[in-house]
């Protein structure tokens, strides 16, 4: 680990600017309505604190596990729900915080099994998608940063669960 070399490609300023950003957009579309963000852990829980005491519309959190990448550099594919939502979401307004979209097959299984709780609608917030690497099409309705390619760790995102503490986001580099 000491020999990872990391670049840095978005500064926690703005990150920070990007994140008020998409905190207003869901405020103007969701406003009045009653709003669920489900945060997709580990990697969305400092995406989603700094989302949350940004927004302007009331709205309760909760969270699930989804986990799909080991100690890997890419998916594995198969997702397993390590932890699942206790929020009743039928008729509400959910939003999934997510920290990035890579092949979209992980949010794809998520936004599945959400549907059959019967929420009143369900957007995908993410803080960095990668299009170009899509398996199965998947929209996210806000977006922090698109990104083409390389592996991003700070800013909650991790390489085999470190550095997610780092401020800002970096891109390893090999």
């Amino acid at each position: 680990m000491k020999d990872l070399k990391k670049k840095i490609l978005y500064s926690r300023e703005i990150i920070d600017r990007r994140v008020k950003e998409l905190a207003d957009a869901i405020s103007h579309d969701l406003e009045g309505k009653e709003v669920v963000l489900i945060g997709v852990l580990n990697g969305a829980f400092i995406f989603l604190a700094d989302l949350a005491r940004c927004l302007k519309v009331s709205h309760s959190v909760d969270f699930t596990r989804l986990a799909s990448y080991g100690s890997g550099l890419v998916s594995s594919g198969n997702i397993t729900v390590t932890k699942d939502i206790e929020t009743d979401i039928e008729d509400k307004e959910v939003v999934i915080v997510e920290d990035i979209i890579d092949t979209g097959i992980t949010m794809a299984f998520l936004r599945e099994r959400l549907e059959k709780r019967r929420p009143a609608s369900i957007r995908i917030c993410t803080l960095i998608d990668k299009k170009d690497r899509r398996e199965i099409t998947i929209d996210a309705a806000y977006v922090g940063f698109d990104l083409d390619e390389g592996f991003v760790v700070g800013y909650g995102l991790d390489f085999d669960e470190k550095f997610r503490c780092l401020p800002d986001i970096y891109v390893i580099e090999e």
